[in-house]
């Protein structure tokens, strides 16, 4: 099973949040753990949100609006691909993810979320489109 683990924050934290060496060696040491526990596929950090641009889509146009986002509640900081037997472990692995330290009022929440595979459409999705994916993917493995 291949989960997204995504680091949430909102406006108010990013513009208040100082990355410091310390918070930098934790992250590493939790991306070596999952390295070597052979769980990890992939995991970056993501610039601030004043560099992001939405493209919402309505009515059949798109229309691109320049962040940051004042109306977003929260949104990704961080995500990580990891690979794991349940969804149990997944949860396990997001336990042990650097978090503030007690009587830190920082809060912070990860979201997991389980990346769907093309046979989970069951019928829904025709079988020569599920084959289209499947080659895609495949692919994709074998340029990386």
């Amino acid at each position: 099973m291949r989960y997204m683990m995504s680091i949430m924050s909102d406006p108010q934290a990013e513009a208040n949040t100082e990355m410091t060496p310390e918070i930098f060696e934790a992250m590493a040491a939790y991306n070596e753990e999952l390295v070597k526990a052979g769980v990890l596929l992939a995991g970056d950090g993501l610039a601030p949100s004043a560099e992001a641009t939405r493209v919402t889509f309505s009515n059949g146009r798109s229309t691109v609006t320049d962040g940051p986002f004042a109306e977003a509640k929260e949104f990704i900081a961080g995500y990580w691909i990891i690979q794991v037997s349940s969804p149990e472990e997944a949860v396990e692995w997001a336990r042990r993810c650097p978090h503030p330290a007690e009587g830190d009022t920082t809060e912070m929440s990860l979201v997991l979320r389980r990346i769907m595979d093309t046979d989970d459409f069951g019928d829904e999705m025709p079988e020569e489109l599920k084959e289209r994916e499947r080659e895609l993917r495949a692919h994709n493995e074998h340029e990386a």
